[in-house]
Protein backbone atom coordinates (compact mmCIF):
# COMPACT_ATOMS: atom_id res chain seq x y z
CA UNK A 1 0.00 0.00 0.00
CA UNK A 2 2.85 2.39 0.79
CA UNK A 3 4.30 1.85 -2.68
CA UNK A 4 0.98 2.80 -4.29
CA UNK A 5 0.78 5.99 -2.24
CA UNK A 6 4.38 6.85 -3.10
CA UNK A 7 3.63 6.33 -6.80
CA UNK A 8 0.53 8.51 -6.55
CA UNK A 9 2.57 11.28 -4.93
CA UNK A 10 5.17 11.10 -7.68
CA UNK A 11 2.47 11.39 -10.37
CA UNK A 12 0.89 14.40 -8.71
CA UNK A 13 0.89 17.67 -10.63
CA UNK A 14 1.51 20.72 -8.46
CA UNK A 15 1.09 23.21 -11.28
CA UNK A 16 -1.17 26.21 -10.68
CA UNK A 17 -1.85 26.57 -14.41
CA UNK A 18 -5.24 24.92 -15.12
CA UNK A 19 -4.29 24.02 -18.70
CA UNK A 20 -1.12 22.27 -17.63
CA UNK A 21 -2.91 20.45 -14.81
CA UNK A 22 -5.61 19.28 -17.25
CA UNK A 23 -3.02 18.03 -19.74
CA UNK A 24 -1.27 16.15 -16.94
CA UNK A 25 -4.53 14.50 -15.82
CA UNK A 26 -5.33 13.62 -19.42
CA UNK A 27 -1.93 11.92 -19.90
CA UNK A 28 -2.31 9.98 -16.63
CA UNK A 29 -5.84 8.92 -17.59
CA UNK A 30 -4.71 7.70 -20.99
CA UNK A 31 -1.81 5.79 -19.43
CA UNK A 32 -4.19 4.08 -16.99
CA UNK A 33 -6.62 3.25 -19.81
CA UNK A 34 -3.83 1.68 -21.89
CA UNK A 35 -2.66 -0.29 -18.87
CA UNK A 36 -6.19 -1.62 -18.22
CA UNK A 37 -6.58 -2.52 -21.90
CA UNK A 38 -3.25 -4.33 -21.88
CA UNK A 39 -4.11 -6.29 -18.73
CA UNK A 40 -7.57 -7.20 -20.02
CA UNK A 41 -6.14 -8.59 -23.27
CA UNK A 42 -3.70 -10.78 -21.32
CA UNK A 43 -6.40 -12.23 -19.11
Amino acid sequence: MHEILRLARSLRCDSTDPGQAFAHRLRIGLAVAVLILFISTLG
